[in-house]
């Protein structure tokens, strides 16, 4: 959305589309299993859109949760042209999967392989996305003319990176507003997961595609499809395998998020429960597959779960006293300013929300810039805020909205 344009608030668009659906406050609430002064506070700009609710709303009138959000945002500016100039490569490339690859390409060996597939997923932690997503077509591309000149084992672990190197394309797209492009490369991570051999790695492309779910609001299939994606890893418990500890434990936490959002507290505390016993045997700092899971990972997660339900005071009760350790990845820390910056807005502490989402810039900026929650916790800090402070507005500014 361009600067000099006034912004377009989630509720605002959720209102349109429901009268473009022939739909009143009250039928939209029955149908979305909300209740009708949440419906009217958001349309109003009141209060925030909080993922659930928009992802219900979406469910209920037929239309793309990305439509609500107003997905992709632009800003305008040289440095949003660079960081959205990867998308068609990437999508072309994302597209090209079961091509043959292109000539002229040597791929290099598998370790040197691994070593590139290890640097885009440090990319990916540092919400560095420019210079993971321009780097990313080509290493995909890479991956493939290998994977089309090996065979047995080798193929198969050549495919675990390949699925690797597709989620963290998958993150780039989600994070910049590509949700059609996002689901399409999560099909890839499980196709490249089931052909890597690799029970582990199809469990993370299983997570992944929960999350496909959850954006939905098929919560309590995601639910099922989770439990079942744990039941395939759990015999490894037994055997001291910390990645798969890792793996059922961030299972949890996906599920502790679709209970969450279906309004199920306690089945999602249940889960967090199990997350956190789970990562007592893992070693802090550990990166199984990507997915970044410790004891740090469930406490960030612990806070974002109180804000999915919509439960403030709980996510700042949650936040007390948490420290992180420097493993912690930038992306992950950063969620966690974002999440928490919402549940002091629940709260009713609007001056702690604007300074907690300026720890969450400070943190992950190229994260900040592009996620949808940013902007609505900000449109609707304003709507409270009628001398719209320089801190608000220049905060505005930056993230391409205008008060």
């Amino acid at each position: 959305m361009p600067a000099d344009q006034p912004p377009a608030r989630i509720g605002a668009r959720i209102a349109l589309a429901r009268r473009i659906d022939g739909r009143t406050q009250r039928q939209l609430a029955r149908a979305a299993n909300v209740s009708l002064s949440l419906v009217k506070a958001v349309e109003q700009g009141r209060a925030p859109a909080l993922t659930a609710f928009i992802a219900a709303t979406a469910r209920a009138l037929g239309v793309d949760h990305a439509q609500l959000q107003g997905q992709p945002h632009r800003v305008e500016d040289r440095a949003d042209q660079r960081i959205h100039a990867v998308i068609p490569a990437l999508r072309r490339e994302i597209v090209a999967y079961r091509l043959p690859p292109e000539t002229g390409i040597r791929p290099r060996s598998r370790p040197a392989l691994t070593q590139a597939v290890a640097k885009v997923s440090a990319l990916r932690h540092a919400a560095a996305l420019d210079t993971l997503g321009a780097g990313l077509p080509a290493l995909l591309a890479e991956i493939r003319a290998a994977i089309a000149e090996a065979d047995g084992r080798e193929r198969e672990l050549l495919f675990g990176l390949l699925a690797e190197a597709y989620a963290a394309a998958g993150q780039v797209a989600w994070k910049l507003g590509y949700p059609d492009l996002s689901s399409l490369t999560t099909e890839r991570v499980e196709w490249a997961a089931a052909a890597s051999g690799d029970p582990l790695a199809r469990a993370a492309a299983d997570f992944y595609l929960a999350g496909e779910l959850i954006a939905t609001a098929e919560w309590r299939g995601a639910l099922t499809f989770l439990d079942d994606a744990r039941a395939r890893v759990e015999d490894r418990l037994t055997a001291g395998d910390e990645a798969a500890y890792a793996m059922c434990g961030v299972l949890h936490l996906k599920s502790g998020l679709a209970a969450a959002r279906a309004g199920d507290a306690d089945t999602s505390d249940a889960h967090l429960a199990e997350a956190r016993h789970l990562a007592r045997h893992v070693t802090t700092g550990s990166d199984h597959y990507r997915l970044a899971f410790d004891t740090d990972s469930v406490d960030i997660w612990a806070v974002g779960l109180a804000v999915e339900r919509q439960d403030g005071t709980e996510a700042v009760n949650r936040s007390q006293g948490l420290r992180f350790a420097s493993t912690t990845p930038k992306e992950r820390i950063g969620h966690h300013w974002i999440d928490l910056a919402r549940g002091w807005q629940l709260h009713g502490n609007r001056e702690k929300a604007l300074s907690t989402l300026q720890q969450a810039r400070r943190t992950a900026p190229q994260q900040v810039r592009y996620h949808p929650q940013v902007r609505e916790t900000l449109l609707t800090l304003a709507e409270h805020d009628r001398r719209r402070s320089d801190s608000l507005a220049g905060f505005a500014r930056w993230i391409g909205i205008r008060l």
